[in-house]
């Protein structure tokens, strides 16, 4: 084999990796945003779900195509966007106004009837 031959075999197993890489991304993106609307978690804006996984299935892209890295940082930032909107709410909602954190005393609101 040529260095020629040698450099594509490497080339297209490189961008298999990064197809690999990128389709695990994606995965995670559809099964946390599915795992947080099971919670009742807010997923955060929809046009950020559906814009990275727009941009991972269209054939336009920053990069060309064989090169999965703009993907895969669209896919990640959809994905930290989801992680920061549910835990924004979590952070919220673990502070209660008026709750028990005055010297163990509870308010009516803290049990369920």
């Amino acid at each position: 084999m040529d260095s020629g031959t040698k450099v594509l075999i490497v080339a297209a197993v490189v961008a298999a990796l990064l197809l690999a890489v990128a389709a695990g991304v994606l995965v995670r993106l559809v099964r946390a945003r599915r795992d947080l609307r099971r919670a009742g978690l807010p997923t955060g804006p929809r046009w950020v779900f559906w814009g990275a996984v727009a941009y991972f299935l269209l054939p336009v892209d920053l990069l060309p195509d064989p090169v999965y890295l703009d993907d895969i940082g669209v896919l990640l930032l959809a994905l930290r966007v989801l992680h920061g909107a549910a835990g924004d709410r979590q952070l919220t909602s673990g502070r209660r106004p008026g709750g028990s954190g005055h010297g163990g005393q509870t308010d009516a609101g803290d049990y369920a009837p």
